[in-house]
């Protein structure tokens, strides 16, 4: 078994089962009154099924050469994986003073409960200011994001390029799907490296903010009741 297929095994087996909030609130009485700490844990976990799945369902693909449909799913997972590292982003924020705690609540519910087709009250984020918030930490996953947009939509590369070859000279296309032969060196390298992204913001940049964000909560509780609501 590739090294690969055996991490997104591990990652399958290790994913949150349930979550309990009277553990959280036993955890820290203080900061699990509020519901952004909760709602952070949450879509970590979400992330976590997502991410994993798209992965693995995108090494699937590749394996039986539909590698076309592999690369829309990387993008997928890229997509997700942006969320995490926003999250944390926004959560460093309001540790280092530079975002409001009530303002980052607001943000947690849109990252966890926002939808585009108005089937929830909150409205999503825009993945593309998510992935330019992202392009700060980690400079050109922006760039790999558009990479995988064209092959993604049905534009020059999407379509034309995907499944044609011209012979200026003769003037002729000849039409095949190039995808494979396009790609196929490289996908793996970049869902593992999708991968790398997530293990590093899911285990090691999550868990440090986010008790850093429970110590602040407890030590600035007395404030956030005096402005609850004024945010």
């Amino acid at each position: 078994m590739r090294s690969l297929d055996e991490r997104l095994a591990a990652c399958k087996q290790s994913l949150c089962q349930k979550l309990e909030i009277s553990g959280l609130y036993a955890r820290n009485p203080v900061a699990h009154k509020w519901k952004a700490p909760f709602r952070s844990i949450s879509l970590r976990e979400s992330v976590a099924w997502r991410t994993q799945d798209l992965l693995e369902q995108s090494v699937h693909l590749f394996d039986a050469d539909y590698v076309l449909g592999a690369r829309i799913l990387l993008r997928s997972a890229l997509e997700t994986v942006a969320i995490l590292i926003y999250l944390n982003q926004t959560t460093r924020q309001v540790i280092a003073g530079e975002l409001g705690f009530h303002h980052f609540s607001d943000k947690t519910a849109i990252l966890l409960l926002g939808s585009r087709d108005e089937s929830t009250a909150h409205k999503s984020l825009s993945i593309i200011t998510v992935l330019g918030k992202c392009n700060k930490r980690y400079p050109g996953i922006e760039s790999i994001y558009a990479r995988l947009c064209e092959s993604a939509h049905p534009n020059y590369e999407g379509s034309a390029i995907g499944y044609s070859d011209i012979d200026r000279e003769q003037h002729v296309i000849t039409y095949k799907n190039k995808w494979k032969s396009m790609y196929g060196d490289v996908h793996l390298e970049w869902v593992e490296a999708c991968y790398e992204l997530f293990y590093s913001e899911y285990n090691n940049e999550w868990p440090a903010a986010f008790e850093e964000l429970e110590s602040w909560i407890a030590e600035h509780d007395s404030m956030l009741e005096a402005t609850k609501g004024k945010a």
